[in-house]
């Protein structure tokens, strides 16, 4: 052999005199596959590994994602059809696209558990809508009232006692008022009622009367009648000034009429119940007799009443 083996110095000085190597640096391996056959249509994939430094080896600072393992296969065709298309995120997991939930375009739509929800909202929306539209076509169309006349049947001024035993004159009146009502409502009928009738004398009541509860079709018209009438109704002073002879009047007497009629309409049942306050206030002067013992003929109210 024509080598010669080193002495110890020679190893010695060598070893001295070469640089001090760093650390084993880790190797990493991608792999990567490679076609090798073609066999009845079938595919063979072969991996080759290749060694790629370490990122703190390199001085290019090479992309973290070369230390995985790279995996390219072929992709049968229909794979990506039944089922749900898988999405790589930023952080490397994977999110599912559920199908239906975006268009064409890639935006997001309405998804379906919202559907009922969404139709339920619109159908109260659509109703409400629908019924003020009703309650707005109704509140124009509000009853006419026309007062008529007045008749009285009976008005005596007797001396009596109170339920107290206090002295004081006594009033007995019965009377009968007439009115008309009128429904301008086109589409629906009214329920109509009234306060009390009070026929008072300044501040004190003489007689009272109520009319009857009735319903009034739609465009209709009816002539109302109420009794007005009051029983041995105490004056305590209230009439010093009134004229009679054998507890009848012989000299006008001032009166004041007032009461409220009330109609309701339910257009739509009780949801929508346009309501309609009609208030009348008349002033009405009696005239006894110029014969006793003769039916007073009636009284009109065309010009005496006011309805507001």
């Amino acid at each position: 052999m024509s080598m010669h083996a080193k002495t110890d110095s020679e190893v010695t000085s060598l070893t001295a005199s070469s640089p001090t190597r760093s650390p084993q640096r880790p190797v990493y391996y991608v792999q990567s596959p490679s076609r090798d056959s073609h066999d009845g249509g079938k595919t063979t994939n072969s991996f080759h590994s290749t060694p790629v430094l370490s990122p703190s080896g390199s001085p290019s600072r090479q992309s973290r994602n070369s230390s995985s393992t790279r995996y390219s296969g072929s992709v049968r065709p229909g794979s990506r059809k039944g089922g749900p298309h898988h999405l790589k995120g930023e952080k490397g997991f994977d999110a599912i696209e559920e199908e239906g939930l975006y268009d064409e375009n890639g935006r997001r739509g309405i998804p379906r558990r919202c559907y009922f929800p969404a139709f339920v909202v619109g159908f109260f929306v659509l109703f409400t809508f629908f019924a003020l539209v009703l309650w707005g076509a109704a509140r124009p169309q509000k009853p006419v009232i026309t007062m008529r006349s007045i008749a009285f049947d009976q008005f005596l001024v007797n001396a009596g006692a109170d339920a107290s035993g206090v002295a004081t004159e006594m009033v007995t009146l019965n009377a009968t008022v007439k009115f008309n009502f009128r429904n301008r409502g086109t589409f629906f009928g009214v329920h109509v009622s009234s306060t009390p009738l009070d026929l008072a004398y300044t501040e004190l009541t003489l007689a009272t009367g109520t009319v009857k509860k009735f319903y009034q079709s739609r465009k209709g018209h009816r002539l109302v009648s109420v009794n007005v009438q009051g029983v041995r109704v105490p004056l305590y002073g209230g009439g010093v000034n009134w004229s009679s002879e054998n507890g009848k009047l012989t000299a006008p007497v001032p009166l004041n009429l007032n009461f409220t009629v009330k109609a309701k309409a339910y257009v739509l049942g009780k949801l929508v119940k346009p309501k309609f306050h009609k208030k009348v206030s008349c002033a009405i002067v009696y005239k006894p007799p110029k014969v006793i013992n003769t039916i007073n003929k009636p009284l009109s109210l065309k010009n005496s009443c006011t309805v507001v």
